[in-house]
């Protein structure tokens, strides 16, 4: 079993994105501490890109704040070293393919195992193609994240059987950000994903609030939350870490809550 899959077991898992370098790399090691230890079970940092489609306005602005502010992949992995000296909460790289291309798939996989990095997601690598990464990934230990989406349709089963770590399940169409309802079927979704693998799943897009969180936990086996994590980060900058353990701490309480 992953050390992702590990994290699902005996208990409904809250995972929270951030984006490295917002406001700076420094602040990114303190904020995925300060995560960690308000009760986050996975923590996905996503890694800063100039043209981040499928990214609503809030996520968007935090990736130009940090390639503004000099993000570099060296600077991210030595914040990633950082962090491993102060927990070793699984931690996932959620970016666009094209600065894991130029960087080089070994490098940048190999780098992942070195610092136990446990996944990687790729929004724009469909199913049909993730072939290539995903052999790089597994050699190094990586489990690649697979989604699905409200279109995935008949595509579903075949996603779900090849999934490893956990699977992402998008609650909406559109990109990311906060959402004051979902209206996905998102029953059906998870009943035909769990039909064919017993590899847990989480539910992500538009969750902000404990409500939808234990919601959507009680459908799934989780519950991801990015736009309103980088939204504190955004209102409060340097001085976000008291904010983030509150929030994250509140949402692992209604996950939990789940039935």
């Amino acid at each position: 079993m992953s050390k992702i899959t590990d994290a699902f077991k005996d208990t409904k898992a809250f995972i929270p994105f951030i984006t490295a370098g917002d406001p700076c790399l420094s602040k990114t090691v303190e904020y995925v501490v300060q995560m960690a230890k308000a009760g986050a079970d996975i923590i996905e940092i996503g890694i800063p890109f100039s043209d981040p489609t499928a990214e609503g306005v809030v996520i968007q602005d935090a990736n130009i704040r940090a390639l503004a502010n000099g993000f570099t992949m060296e600077g991210l992995f030595d914040a990633v070293k950082q962090i491993r000296t102060q927990t070793d909460i699984p931690l996932i790289f959620m970016t666009y393919i094209n600065p894991v291309f130029h960087y080089g798939y070994e490098a940048f996989f190999a780098k992942c195992q070195e610092l136990s990095v446990n996944g990687f997601i790729s929004p724009d690598v469909p199913f049909e193609e993730k072939e290539e990464v995903e052999e790089v990934a597994k050699k190094y230990g990586v489990d690649v994240i697979s989604m699905i989406s409200p279109t995935s349709e008949e595509r579903i089963a075949r996603i779900a059987k090849e999934a490893t770590g956990f699977i992402y399940v998008v609650s909406s169409m559109g990109v990311t950000g906060v959402r004051s309802e979902i209206h996905t079927d998102l029953a059906k979704i998870i009943e035909k994903i769990r039909s064919v693998t017993d590899v847990p799943c989480a539910i992500g897009f538009g969750i902000s609030t404990p409500e939808q969180a234990e919601k959507m936990a009680a459908l799934a086996d989780g519950a991801i939350v990015g736009s309103a994590i980088v939204k504190i980060v955004a209102e409060y900058k340097e001085e976000a870490a008291q904010p983030l353990y509150d929030y994250v701490a509140s949402m692992k309480q209604a996950v939990l809550a789940a039935r």
